[in-house]
């Protein structure tokens, strides 16, 4: 899809998500035919005439200003994530970003590796930027029940999720899990919307899940940075464990470690997790 129509695809979702009462607009006590704001409410609330806002949604006007961006994402109600994803497509749509060369295979920097045995026993790997396993150590591998199963060439936390037969049931929250996954995806899109690997990622998992198929639909926007996640994990049972999502700076590679209070019951669960892991990873190496 060019930059451009998803301009208008994210246009057209956020006006879908307000009520006239979300906006300060007069609630009619009739039936409405859509169920989120119309066309020219947004464009009465931004200031710009109906037939320039419809042309955005339509991919016909692709050169929207910095002033007329400023008063949708104001109309729109769009924090600040989504402010700047808004900028972000507009920009591409006027040809304003240059396309992005091609990525190279990633490639990990030894201390990166050395850094994953360095926070053990706590669970950690390195994502590309589609999310692909680029390593691991063994907890963060035994933490995604079953993601050995796979090939290494097929290890992707979001095909995981969206895909795995025991994702649903590790993820206590799955819908919060997939919500995020497909909101991250979203995210960076907006920097390279031309970028192959990840328009193929989102083909894919649209084709093989109606769950992301409906997500994707909503536009959502949120970069990974860090939070809390509870599991059930088959073999230790229950986990509530904070997460940090540290970006390396190479090809938009991140780093997730998963950490627990030491003396806490996820923390002596986390252990048992390392001891079994280990076990596994020398049984695999004799």
């Amino acid at each position: 899809m060019s930059a451009s129509k998803e301009l208008g695809e994210f246009l057209r979702a956020r006006r879908a998500r307000l009520r006239p009462g979300d906006v300060g607009l007069p609630v009619s006590s009739g039936l409405r035919r859509i169920s989120g704001l119309r066309r020219e409410e947004v464009a009465a609330l931004a200031g710009v005439s109906i037939d320039y806002y419809i042309r955005l949604e339509q991919a016909k006007e692709t050169n929207p200003s910095t002033a007329i961006l400023d008063a949708l994402a104001r109309a729109l109600r769009l924090n600040a994530e989504e402010a700047a994803h808004l900028y972000a497509l507009a920009d591409h749509a006027a040809g304003r970003v240059p396309p992005q060369p091609p990525q190279p295979p990633p490639q990990l920097r030894a201390g990166i590796v050395q850094l994953l045995e360095t926070v053990r026993p706590f669970p950690a790997y390195v994502l590309s930027r589609t999310s692909d396993v680029l390593a691991a150590n063994p907890e963060g591998l035994a933490l995604f029940a079953g993601i050995t199963d796979w090939p290494q060439h097929r290890r992707n936390t979001m095909r995981y999720i969206f895909t795995h037969p025991s994702a649903k049931t590790l993820f206590t929250d799955w819908d919060d899990a997939a919500t995020s996954g497909a909101a991250q995806l979203r995210s960076l899109l907006a920097v390279d919307p031309r970028a192959e690997d990840l328009t193929a990622l989102a083909d894919e998992l649209a084709s093989a899940s109606p769950e992301f198929a409906r997500l994707w639909e909503h536009y959502d926007v949120k970069p990974r940075r860090g939070g809390t996640k509870q599991f059930q994990h088959p073999l230790v049972g229950d986990l509530s464990l904070t997460y940090e999502a540290l970006y390396l700076g190479i090809d938009r590679q991140r780093m997730t470690i998963y950490q627990a209070t030491p003396g806490t019951p996820d923390h002596d669960a986390l252990t048992l997790l390392s001891l079994i892991a280990t076990a596994a990873e020398e049984g695999s190496v004799r």
